[in-house]
């Protein structure tokens, strides 16, 4: 009978210190109570429950309790049972570093890589939890397939076939924790294929360029102009055997890549079994014209395609999938087997009940016309208040990059940043090898909610020249 009390209890960590049993604990939770590590509020275990725990006698545990709650460290009450008093105790200072003016957290937000979060759909989400965990099968509790659950790979094939014009057989899917981590993952790929060098567009993101370093590759540049990168300057690149690109949505310029230049990479990629890795991170948002489809569906044995929901939903899912070669799938999951086996089930089933459901494409459509409008009336009101500035990169996804008169990006970074205004310049983004080109700034409309966008388009002009 003592064993199966015990067993519907709460767990205490406790190490009794000091003479004598009963003064020992008494030390002992008084010190965890003065030390903040027991807070104001919480439950104890029964004395029956801490007793069998601690292989003492019940009475023991009992008078310690009685001991202090006359000192006023703990409570007991008929049905509330013992607890830690709801009094001043010293808890350890936080270590924290001092943060200059401009270090602060910023009033208004407009950096660029994020959606705005406060339209995520938590009540359609939450459906899609309830129905997935509701019908999953007891093993999708268990340890998984590396690849990924069979659910989210088969509707994701028909998404990105429908939505984006991807080849994507479910068997050439692999589901990862982001970006990132599927970047991580063909980096290790591509240094045991002995490719010693990956080429990167000259403006991007360092992060992903150190990731590809980190795993023993060099990453030369390739410029980027008014069509996009230049690709055909990939056959004079000797030693490069893949490209990292954007092609839908350059980041952070914000063109889309020519099509003579898209067919230019193809056939690099065929005449030298070189790889092209498709970073596709806004896809589903363009506003003037129909989605660039994918680079992937000119040759998907060429060219391995990443894509998120990051942009598209929120990037605390830590969802992203990789539609691979067929040649690169064993070879993926062995990779990912050594540094991360198993992305989390249920999210992957809440998203492909999210998906199968066409909830995520509502979401999009959804979100899609408020970027849209976010995007006009920014254009329209540094039209009206800062005239000379020219906008450019908005044909498409969640950022817009603002040109600026020469030499004034550092000034215009400092004035933002005095004001509470947080933005990127665009050289933030530009490659160690590359030539200056514009001075700029790179502005994310996506990521301010919809209460505090019209204050960041005022404290944007603010600062502008």
């Amino acid at each position: 009978m003592t064993d199966t009390w015990a067993a519907f209890g709460a767990d205490l960590h406790i190490e009794p210190v000091g003479a004598g049993v009963r003064s020992g604990l008494v030390n002992a939770l008084r010190d965890a109570v003065r030390s903040g590590r027991l807070v104001p509020g919480t439950r104890l275990p029964s004395s029956r429950t801490l007793a069998v725990d601690l292989g003492i006698a019940r009475n023991t545990v009992a008078d310690a309790y009685a001991e202090l709650v006359a000192e006023g460290w703990l409570t007991a009450r008929q049905g509330s049972g013992t607890r830690v008093a709801q009094r001043a105790v010293a808890r350890r200072p936080a270590t924290r570093p001092v943060r200059s003016r401009q270090e602060r957290r910023p009033v208004h937000n407009l950096m660029p890589g994020s959606p705005d979060l406060s339209a995520f759909p938590r009540t359609e989400w939450l459906k899609a939890s309830r129905r997935a965990l509701t019908a999953a099968p007891d093993e999708a509790f268990g340890y998984a397939d590396p690849q990924g659950r069979i659910e989210l790979r088969t509707v994701l094939a028909d998404y990105l076939a429908r939505a984006r014009g991807v080849y994507a057989d479910p068997e050439r899917i692999v589901i990862c924790s982001g970006f990132v981590h599927g970047l991580m993952l063909m980096g290790k790929v591509l240094r045991q294929r002995r490719v010693r060098e990956t080429a990167v567009e000259s403006y991007g993101l360092d992060i992903h360029w150190n990731i590809l370093a980190e795993a023993g590759l060099r990453t030369p540049c390739l410029p980027v102009d008014a069509l996009g990168a230049r690709t055909g300057e990939l056959g004079g690149m000797r030693g490069v055997g893949a490209v990292l690109m954007t092609p839908a949505h350059q980041f952070p310029t914000g063109v889309p890549l020519h099509p003579d230049r898209r067919a230019e990479a193809i056939d690099w990629a065929r005449s030298g079994s070189g790889l092209i890795l498709e970073d596709d991170y806004d896809g589903e948002f363009r506003y003037d014209r129909q989605p660039v489809g994918a680079l992937q569906g000119l040759d998907p044995e060429r060219v391995v395609y990443l894509g998120t929901s990051s942009k598209s939903l929120a990037p605390g899912l830590r969802l992203a999938w990789m539609v691979l070669p067929q040649r690169l799938v064993g070879e993926v999951c062995e990779a990912k087997g050594a540094s991360d086996w198993m992305s989390g089930t249920l999210d992957q089933l809440t998203l492909a009940e999210f998906m199968r459901s066409g909830a995520y494409d509502r979401h999009v459509r959804s979100v899609r016309l408020r970027y849209r409008r976010r995007r006009d009336q920014l254009v329209q009101t540094l039209a009206e208040r800062v005239p000379g500035c020219r906008v450019s990169g908005i044909a498409a996804g969640l950022h817009a990059v603002l040109e600026l008169p020469e030499g004034t990006e550092q000034s215009v970074a400092r004035a933002a940043a005095w004001q509470g205004l947080a933005l990127e310049r665009l050289s933030r983004f530009r490659h160690r090898e590359a030539e200056p080109v514009q001075d700029g700034l790179v502005i994310g409309y996506g990521s301010p909610s919809e209460s505090g966008w019209a204050g960041a388009l005022d404290a944007l002009c603010r600062v502008l020249p």
